[in-house]
């Protein structure tokens, strides 16, 4: 991402430069170097740093520092704050010196005039012997800051351009720069930071040798931050220049008291509505704390939810009674309350259009049991109706033909501009809808066994889908039936979903919310496990989905996910069968 940048970057430059117009390319300069993100790019990040630092601007190192710890260091995790610490003294002691040893080889030149921190009045009582100033004997070309082995423990390294040489100590070759390899000997190691160690260099993302970030008299902290740099990876390998998230924080949502059946974030990011077995809806933000904002109890039981999309403050939600009810989360009152079909009274999926303008209902019958919802259910599917209803005039449009028998639809969901709506049914069949037309545009047995979880990939040429036999299957819409890929999940995956107890006591729940959820970009997935979320790589038709992260946590099973993606971050919802919620906050690493 980075290299695309700057390579978009140079491309407006040349432009710019072609055309003629200085004063918007002085604009362009001066915007790029005020950029204090820096794409998030370890290298870009440490340059501006030591370029405060070079040019002797203290008041501009302070305001980078605590922007630096507005956007970035308050969100890790705590494990990681005495280090973020121990770097804020060290750059503001490392600050001095550069500054101290330009004051002595000007020998009464023109004095630099800055306000230092106030504990370097006394810096005599300090007493941190791993943290002494660099000798002023040293040059200050050859000394390089230990902050880039503590931020690629959670932020991506840039690729230098060839014509930068990598800062390495003096006593390493070019041969021990290579990835790879193996560590230097301690003979070769240098001090850094004006500290003697005989610690073994560290290795950054792209294999570049770089100095402790701690000194041997302390090397608990360094050991855990490459422990805990994959943020839950595969373990022993350290931080892998292919891990494509850190997992920077995660927090818990416990306000239910039983199973969880739904939980969505709205379409701005900023709220969540999650549902239980009870018929308790919480509707709750997470950012900057987790706070509930409104609590809805139903006297009769609810078996779906879905936010609305203009305005994101209304929530659709599906009764076991036929009923569907528009509630206002500002307000914290019923809007309207629907009645759908008595003779089909579960509503178990519901999905609104991009537009915000008509939704679509999922009604089904009673099971012959004559219960909600029975388990394990009945092998014959039970009767079902897809309704499509105005969301302002709250009256029925149509109802949509069911081939080749009406038949229950267990879920739903609309591409990115409503177009097109794709249904997965108890009977194993995907159908899907051209919804400018309001009929059916193709159909296919998917699965043996009911559809659980259906939605359209990122280039919605593609519609994935999780069924009762166990697997994860990629189709092509453009040829009807044709599987494009196929994976075989767990079972703690794809339900069933079963908690035991004591004296053997089992409860079973039925697969009723998303059992997946895609990233930004469409190229990873987050799937269900007994104990968090697993996010798989997806793969151009290999046989087996690669795991790239574990969002473990959970003490009973994951029955639904839900994935909410912002520029570099993003949330993952992990929903379980004790009512824990689990919020993990990643940030994706771009190349």
């Amino acid at each position: 991402m980075g290299s695309a940048v700057e390579r978009t970057d140079e491309h407006v430059r040349e432009y710019l430069i072609y055309r003629g117009f200085t004063s918007t390319l002085k604009h362009l300069d001066s915007e790029i170097k005020a950029d204090k993100e820096k794409g998030f790019r370890v290298d870009k990040i440490i340059d501006q740093l030591q370029l405060f630092i070079q040019s002797f601007d203290l008041f501009g190192l302070k305001e980078y520092w605590l922007y630096l710890d507005r956007r970035l260091f308050c969100r890790l995790e705590d494990v990681y704050r005495s280090t973020v610490n121990k770097l804020r003294t060290s750059l503001y002691r490392y600050y001095l010196n550069i500054s101290n040893n330009s004051r002595d080889q000007r020998e009464g030149d023109e004095m630099v005039h800055h306000k230092l921190p106030a504990y370097v009045q006394n810096m005599d009582r300090l007493g941190d012997t791993e943290l002494d100033l660099v000798s002023s004997q040293r040059a200050v070309s050859t000394v390089t800051t230990p902050s880039r082995n503590f931020f690629s423990t959670f932020l991506p390294q840039g690729r230098r351009t060839p014509g930068k040489p990598p800062q390495v100590t003096t006593g390493s070759s070019p041969s021990q720069v290579a990835v790879n390899r193996k560590d230097p000997p301690s003979s070769q190691v240098k001090e850094s930071w004006g500290s003697k160690s005989s610690t073994p260099e560290k290795r950054g993302e792209t294999g570049e040798v770089e100095p402790p970030a701690e000194t041997s008299n302390e090397p608990t902290d360094s050991s855990s931050l490459n422990s805990r740099s994959c943020g839950g990876g595969t373990e022993g390998q350290g931080l892998s220049a292919e891990q494509p998230f850190i997992k920077l924080s995660q927090e818990e949502y416990g306000e239910h008291h039983s199973s969880i059946m739904h939980c969505r974030v709205d379409c701005s990011g900023r709220r969540v509505a999650s549902l239980d077995v009870d018929g308790v809806i919480k509707v709750w933000s997470f950012n900057p704390i987790i706070q509930t904002k409104a609590t809805i109890m139903s006297k009769s039981p609810l078996l779906s939810l879905e936010w609305a999309t203009k305005p994101d403050r209304l929530l659709l939600l599906g009764s076991g009674v036929g009923t569907v009810r528009l509630y206002d989360t500002d307000a914290k009152k019923n809007l309207y309350e629907m009645n759908i079909d008595e003779t089909h009274p579960r509503i178990l999926s519901l999905a609104c259009s991009p537009s915000g303008s008509s939704f679509v209902c999922s009604a089904a019958a009673l099971s012959r049991s004559g219960n909600i919802d029975s388990v394990p259910r009945l092998p014959i599917p039970v009767s079902g109706q897809l309704l499509l209803w105005d969301t302002k005039t709250v009256k029925q449009q149509l109802q949509f033909s069911l081939e080749p028998e009406p038949v229950a639809i267990n879920c739903t969901a609309f591409n990115h501009n409503g177009n097109l709506l794709v249904t997965g049914a108890a009977d194993g069949v995907i159908r899907l809808f051209d919804m400018q037309r309001y009929e059916s545009a193709m159909s296919w047995r998917a699965h043996d066994g009911e559809v659980y979880s259906v939605e359209f990939s990122y280039d919605e040429n593609t519609v994935f889908s999780i069924g009762e036999d166990g697997k994860f299957i990629q189709w092509n819409i453009h040829r009807c039936g044709v599987k494009q890929s196929e994976q075989v999940l767990p079972q703690d995956a794809t339900g069933p979903f079963v908690l035991s107890g004591y004296s053997g006591y089992k409860q079973v729940q039925v697969p009723r919310g998303r059992l997946f959820a895609f990233d930004s970009e469409g190229q990873h997935v987050l799937t269900c496990s007994n104990s968090g979320g697993l996010i798989y790589r997806l793969s151009n038709g290999e046989q087996a989905l690669e795991s790239v992260l574990s969002l473990s946590g959970h003490k009973a099973p994951v029955v639904t996910v839900d994935w909410c993606s912002a520029v570099d971050c993003g949330t993952c919802l992990t929903a379980s069968m004790d009512g824990k919620i689990k919020l993990s906050t990643l940030l994706a690493q771009k190349s």
